[in-house]
């Protein structure tokens, strides 16, 4: 079963600020498996999920594998929804549902943020071992894979279908009325820590910055690293500047006959850390 997709789908979710503008971030999603190693037929796998009309007529003109879900009534999704605001809580939410509901329909994915670039095949490094339920990734790895210490990022993750991650998903859903404030990943996280994955008897790894790398914390090794998330980062436009960036160096590195990583603005992501000076006092400082 290694490197296969069997049974298994890859699903991001889009709306209309994801397809919009002079350079949309479903272009460099897309991008990246074109440019990508071990990517382009990936393709083939993806169901690409629209929460408004825009994002569902650009998918379909793209000859995509196209899935529109309807957003709860009032909600407005085709808008930007910045970092945990009421639209960005209420959309990861409905993202949670959906997700649950394609395990009960017997199939395990890939869910994979569109801010996330495919730089190459992940497959093989993910455990394709059917004991393991769930492969997350981290906004920083602390070197140890099984580790629940771990902080999870829901941008990134393989899940398979069977009782235990259906019982995750329907626990984690059933928190939302009573999660105020938090987005998913919060409650996810905090379930983690009071010790629901071991008692539904889920095995979960903890993925390796090294190759699952993010703008929280970068690979150092272009030869190396299989995804990168634009996490970190607080509005689309400033993901797009820092992620238009990355593709730059990555078309630099595979133009080398050496192979090195380019240093020069590849790992300062200074879009993404301007985007939060006026958001609750935050700070950041680029590598």
């Amino acid at each position: 079963m290694e490197n296969s997709l069997n049974r298994t789908v890859i699903i991001a979710i889009v709306n209309k600020a994801y397809v919009e503008g002079d350079k949309p971030m479903l272009d460099l999603f897309l991008d990246s498996f074109f440019l990508g190693e071990g990517t382009r037929e990936l393709v083939d796998h993806l169901l690409l999920v629209s929460v408004d009309q825009t994002s569902f007529e650009r998918c379909k003109f793209l000859r995509l594998r196209c899935y529109r879900l309807k957003m709860d009534d009032g909600v407005d999704s085709s808008g930007e929804k910045l970092y945990m605001s009421r639209g960005f809580i209420k959309m990861m939410w409905r993202r949670t549902l959906f997700l649950g509901d394609v395990l009960k329909r017997g199939y395990s994915f890939i869910f994979t943020d569109s801010d996330v670039m495919w730089l190459r095949n992940p497959l093989p490094r993910l455990s394709q071992n059917e004991s393991t339920d769930l492969q997350i990734s981290t906004d920083h790895f602390n070197r140890d894979e099984w580790s629940e210490a771990n902080p999870i990022n829901t941008g990134f993750y393989m899940v398979r279908s069977n009782k235990k991650t259906i019982s995750l998903f329907d626990a984690w859903y059933a928190r939302k009325d009573n999660s105020t404030g938090l987005k998913e990943q919060d409650v996810l996280a905090n379930m983690m820590h009071e010790g629901v994955f071991r008692e539904l008897g889920l095995r979960v790894r903890f993925l390796d910055t090294n190759y699952f790398s993010g703008f929280c914390e970068d690979s150092k090794d272009f030869r190396a690293v299989t995804t990168v998330h634009a996490n970190c980062c607080r509005t689309i436009s400033a993901k797009v500047a820092d992620l238009m960036a990355l593709m730059h160096c990555w078309k630099m590195f595979k133009g080398t006959s050496t192979n090195e990583t380019p240093t020069s603005g590849c790992s300062k992501h200074v879009a993404c850390c301007d985007s939060w000076k006026y958001f609750n006092g935050h700070t950041c400082v680029t590598n």
